[in-house]
């Protein structure tokens, strides 16, 4: 990464904004996924070595930029303070005096700001506010990769305001994706699921320029097959993008993977009855929900022999057993390869959720903290919080 990391800041003694990544699953007051938090001990603790007093700001869910008790951070405080393992001063602010106060005061904990949404300023970035959180604070550090396509005052505002680095899980998110998109070990095997063809028309474009293979799968398959003059049933398709789906096949040619046979029932439901079927004779009434077992199998073939591999996206309705038998299979072939020494990276999302539910994450190269963030990435987007960071 050609960013200014955190590890390039005279941070002793400084007071230091960061931008963190803390939208994390809530309930009944408790953190059901700390898998975000973890990720980003490594720059907070990085900063406590260096002596530097750190303050570190989030948003949590959608609250519409006014306090909202349901989306408060105390949640998350209790739960950084439990991996950090030293005092969280948890604010209701996240600017004004208050801030600069309870940094003076700090003797080697972190203070943790209230939720940056709850300010009509975040999403707007602006000025005004950016201002505001920046006035207490000597540098800023963003480590926030799943936020950082949005500019946001959090995310853009304050890094104009302040001597800015990148934070070594923005570092990590950034290194692998390049790796992935300019210098991947072949054959590099990319692997695409999800609902839509226009979710990620430019992440396929995208890929097909750099993938040995990209396989495809979930349902925006179906797109591609009644684009072939396939009958897809009730599946789900996107007329208006047939054409595309034809012009990539044609373009692609021989890269493009498509299932050879799917799982379909008549509801997308526990307890459906389902049956698989060649792709071409899904009959009528029923829908396709995952690919099925001969093109798991070749999935998995084409996986076996790569050196590296981007995911993204689910193969089927995952939530519901009968549907996650194409997603299982493909984490698990990725996970095999993973250990065989390929690069993997898991581009957010739903993907990341599928190889934690089955205890696979461990086993992959690089599971990314941000989908949205990812995908636009590799598409060839300039993310905004990343842009506004100096370059070495």
């Amino acid at each position: 990464m050609n960013k200014q990391s955190v590890k390039d800041l005279e941070a002793q003694g400084k007071r230091v904004l960061v931008r963190v990544d803390f939208n994390v699953p809530v309930k009944d007051g408790e953190v059901t996924d700390d898998t975000r938090i973890r990720r980003a001990l490594p720059t907070i603790q990085h900063l406590l070595s260096e002596g530097a007093r750190p303050a570190l700001i989030s948003h949590l869910g959608r609250p519409k930029g006014e306090p909202d008790p349901k989306y408060a951070m105390d949640p998350v405080a209790k739960r950084l303070e439990e991996l950090l393992g030293g005092p969280v001063t948890k604010l209701d602010t996240a600017a004004g005096p208050e801030v600069g106060n309870a940094l003076d005061e700090l003797d080697g904990g972190v203070v943790l700001l209230e939720n940056s949404r709850f300010y009509p300023g975040e999403t707007k970035n602006d000025a005004g506010f950016a201002g505001e959180l920046a006035e207490p604070f000597d540098l800023y550090v963003n480590d926030a990769f799943g936020a950082a396509h949005r500019a946001h005052a959090t995310t853009v505002g304050v890094a104009e305001r302040l001597p800015s680095a990148a934070g070594l899980l923005m570092e990590a998110e950034i290194d692998y994706l390049d790796g992935v998109l300019s210098d991947p070990g072949r054959p590099f095997v990319a692997i695409l699921g999800g609902a839509k063809v226009s979710d990620k028309l430019g992440v396929i474009e995208s890929l097909l320029g750099v993938a040995d293979s990209l396989l495809i799968g979930g349902a925006m398959c179906f797109t591609f097959f009644k684009a072939r003059g396939y009958e897809i049933g009730d599946s789900l398709v996107e007329d208006d993008y047939l054409e595309e789906a034809k012009r990539l096949m044609d373009e692609a040619g021989e890269r493009l993977v498509l299932p050879v046979d799917v799982v379909v029932a008549d509801a997308m439901e526990e307890g459906a009855e389902t049956q698989t079927v060649p792709v071409d004779s899904i009959p009528a009434g029923k829908m396709g929900l995952d690919i099925g077992p001969e093109s798991v199998e070749d999935f998995r073939g084409k996986i076996s022999g790569a050196r590296t591999i981007f995911w993204n996206g689910p193969m089927g309705v995952f939530e519901i057993d009968a549907f996650a038998r194409g997603t299982e299979g493909v984490a698990g072939a990725v996970a095999q390869a993973s250990g065989g020494g390929a690069t993997s990276v898991i581009g957010g999302g739903d993907s990341v959720a599928a190889v934690n539910k089955l205890g696979l994450d461990d086993q992959m190269s690089h599971i990314s903290t941000g989908g949205g963030a990812s995908l636009e990435y590799v598409e060839g987007k300039e993310l905004p919080g990343v842009a506004v960071l100096p370059e070495r």
